[in-house]
């Protein structure tokens, strides 16, 4: 009988530890078929909207359920000025520790520079500018994309890339 008793208590504390456990989504990056979910077919910034790139499109959801993602814009109707730093746009549900700079939740544009990674708000006033690295064994460079490093990631813009790790 004791044996009983001890069997049902531990079968019950595996069955909570496992639905907490199952409650608490692992972090990973997003398929395609989450993107296409959450990526907006045009982004507002600086007074136009421009259209997205789902082809060239990247995100993470953490733990908690938070999602931050980001895709290339077609920047061609902005001014030059404007077209030199903006070439993607960025939404986070999260903090985010950027090349070593915080960035709070919210929406976003951003670009890589002639030697900066610059995070502007829609306003297109600068939010966050961080050197970036460059990754010259990179074999095969695509305009954008993510990838695991550690507890967090790698944003990638050709051979140029950024540390975003959500807080």
């Amino acid at each position: 009988m004791k044996n009983l008793r001890l069997a049902a208590a531990s079968s019950l504390v595996a069955l909570l530890l496992t639905s907490v456990l199952a409650q608490k989504t692992a972090q990973h990056l997003l398929s395609s078929e989450e993107l296409k979910k959450v990526i907006p077919v045009e982004f507002f910034f600086r007074g136009q909207k421009a259209p997205t790139q789902l082809r060239n499109a990247a995100g993470f959801q953490t733990a908690n359920d938070k999602v931050t993602f980001g895709a290339l814009v077609d920047a061609s109707g902005y001014s030059t000025a404007i077209q030199q730093k903006y070439q993607g746009m960025l939404i986070t549900e999260s903090k985010l520790n950027i090349g070593g700079s915080e960035l709070s939740p919210g929406e976003y544009g951003f670009g890589f520079t002639a030697d900066k990674f610059v995070v502007m708000n829609v306003a297109s006033e600068d939010t966050l500018s961080v050197a970036y690295q460059t990754d010259a064994e990179l074999k095969r460079a695509v305009p954008l994309k993510l990838v695991e490093d550690g507890t967090g990631y790698k944003l990638y813009a050709g051979k140029k890339w950024v540390s975003v790790k959500p807080e």
